[in-house]
């Protein structure tokens, strides 16, 4: 590695009303032992920006910046990718923490190859006081594993990116999507539609999974589920991916209480693949046999999610 030149990063780490945690991320970020510049935009939605946190620093400068677009995670990320100039771009969230050594795998890993435009990362899903580690079992993912899977542990805050194709090419973020749920699963898409998303397969995020409100916003998870059907209507094209998602639409309207449209996408989801949990537990939880509350906070001690 002597005499390396290494390419400077971005990094985009929005935040809203989270002061303690995301100066907690923004340590780990500045503290990348990352041989090259790490610039990191603090970008502050519906909130007044802290410009305490502002370090002038030629290595690891750090600015700060309100949201200039659309409010919301999006607009957020959005805001702070057309801000930087680096040659990277990479995503922190506000409750998340990059573990050392995070910037120098992935930068390796993609530079390694030249064709690549996007990477990712193994994590650690920190739910109460148990962790989970989340491998992807592979050295990079292709558009066809993310139609039959998410792959949760391509987390947002794991996202690593060359600025040139995320502008040009991949596309920012879309503002649209009801209330930015699904966003990062939209970019990985669109990402490895052009070229297969490469993979540091070892943990480099600590990623904090709490019971937040956000878990119960099932009108806007069924809003965002069923944009990602109309913009990806190749998510239908395999039986393993359809179904999860029909039962992620199935399992969100038995936490809504309506029983008809739970049976209605569980019958979907189950047609499709007999074996898909999801549709199981959403009629569970419309027959009034366990709570979708209690299984959420089951498969989160697991680091997973419906």
């Amino acid at each position: 590695m002597t005499g390396r030149s290494w390419p400077a990063v971005g990094v985009v780490l929005p935040t809203h009303d989270r002061p303690e945690l995301m100066r907690k991320s923004l340590r780990a970020i500045v503290g990348q032992d990352y041989p090259g510049v790490v610039e990191t935009v603090v970008v502050f939605d519906r909130s007044e920006p802290d410009r305490e946190i502002v370090r002038d620093d030629d290595r690891r400068p750090v600015r700060v910046m309100a949201n200039a677009r659309a409010p919301g995670l999006s607009g957020a990320r959005n805001t702070g990718i057309l801000d930087l100039g680096t040659d990277y771009i990479a995503f922190c969230d506000d409750d998340d923490v990059w573990l050392p050594g995070k910037l120098e795998e992935q930068i390796t890993t993609l530079d390694g190859h030249p064709d690549a435009e996007f990477a990712s990362c193994g994590i650690v899903v920190q739910f109460g006081d148990h962790d989970s580690v989340r491998l992807a079992g592979a050295g990079e993912v292709t558009y066809r594993d993310l139609l039959r899977s998410r792959m949760s542990m391509l987390h947002s805050s794991t996202f690593l990116a060359r600025r040139a194709s995320l502008v040009d090419g991949i596309g920012l973020l879309d503002e649209d999507i009801p209330g930015s749920q699904n966003e990062d699963y939209d970019l990985l898409l669109r990402a490895a539609k052009r070229h297969p998303i490469m993979v540091a397969d070892v943990p480099l995020v600590r990623v904090l999974w709490a019971d937040s409100y956000f878990s119960r916003r099932w009108e806007t998870k069924v809003a965002s589920l069923q944009w990602m059907l109309a913009r990806h209507p190749d998510l239908t094209t395999d039986p393993v991916g359809s179904a999860r998602i029909f039962g992620q639409l199935a399992f969100a309207y038995a936490c809504l209480h309506d029983r008809r449209m739970a049976r209605r996408w569980a019958g979907r989801s189950l047609r499709a693949n007999w074996r898909e949990p999801r549709a199981v537990f959403a009629l569970a939880v419309s027959a009034h046999l366990v709570s979708g509350e209690t299984i959420l906070r089951a498969l989160h001690r697991h680091g997973r999610g419906v």
